[in-house]
């Protein structure tokens, strides 16, 4: 995954209609969703509608993930399966509390293609927990996203997170930490009250506050409200092309840290400014 991921729409499955209104959504990524979106009588037609989704292709460069039952469930053996065979971009680990869990789910992809990753929600306390350790096992198997699941957990946790979701706020701070430590994207929640525009800008905005590279959706008016909040500001972008036209001068070549409009900024803030200008030009395109 080399371009942003700011917006990742969950789609049930088992809707044909939504699936094939995806693929002209200018979200960043899609998640096919076998589980939590998907009644126990559907179960197969979402696993076969996923299949037949994928081999059609017709995503474009969309990043196109599937997200499969707990492998303890009657339905998680036989989607993990089809997701090898069907070889998306990544799979989707539901509640991943230990490193057993991921080492399970990992074992589960040796036969799929290389180019196939794993991403593991965290969405329950001992996830949480073992925030570090799932992380660091990003060194040996194929993961390489962590995405908060805060319906989950907010249950687990019997919190009630209001628009502050301060409750929440360690585990998402954890999450985030634990993926930078470790190279890994990090995806905020979903927000459930889709018709909430304001709502959702908000936490949006709360969520790249926070540092996690863009928002987890489940509806489709999301997507432009989650690419506003992931844009760098105005200001921001314009700082950060100061700060690269700066360290561009030759009489600043070679220099660890330098004045830029009355402020001191070392060459870490070059790579951050380079990485708000990358994102400013996504933003314009």
């Amino acid at each position: 995954m080399t371009r942003p991921l700011r917006s990742v729409l969950f789609l049930p499955a088992s809707n044909a209609r939504a699936i094939e209104k995806a693929r002209g959504l200018p979200c960043d990524a899609i998640v096919l969703d076998l589980e939590d979106a998907v009644g126990p009588e559907q179960k197969v037609e979402a696993r076969e509608r996923m299949w037949q989704a994928l081999r059609d292709g017709g995503f474009g460069d969309r990043t196109v993930a599937v997200r499969i039952n707990d492998l303890d469930s009657e339905w998680g053996e036989a989607d993990m399966a089809a997701a090898v065979l069907a070889a998306p971009d990544a799979v989707v680990a539901p509640k991943v509390s230990g490193v057993g869990d991921l080492r399970r789910y990992d074992r589960h992809l040796l036969a799929a293609p290389g180019h196939v990753r794993l991403w593991a929600m965290i969405e329950t306390c001992q996830g949480v927990l073992n925030l570090r350790e799932i992380a660091a096992e990003a060194g040996t198997t194929r993961l390489c996203a962590l995405l908060f699941g805060p319906n989950d957990l907010a249950r687990e946790m019997r919190c009630r997170p209001g628009p502050d979701r301060a409750p929440l706020q360690p585990a998402l701070v954890q999450t985030v930490t634990a993926a930078r430590a470790n190279g890994l994207h990090a995806f905020d929640g979903v927000y459930n009250a889709f018709e909430d525009d304001t709502g959702f800008a908000a936490e949006a905005a709360q969520g790249r506050g926070f540092g996690f590279d863009g928002k987890q959706l489940i509806h489709p008016r999301q997507i432009d409200l989650a690419h506003a909040a992931y844009a760098p500001t105005p200001a921001e972008a314009a700082w950060a092309r100061a700060v690269v036209t700066a360290f561009e001068a030759p009489e600043n070549a070679g220099r660890g840290a330098i004045k830029v409009e009355g402020r001191m900024v070392e060459r870490l803030h070059l790579d951050e400014a380079r990485r708000t200008l990358a994102a400013a030009h996504m933003s314009a395109g």
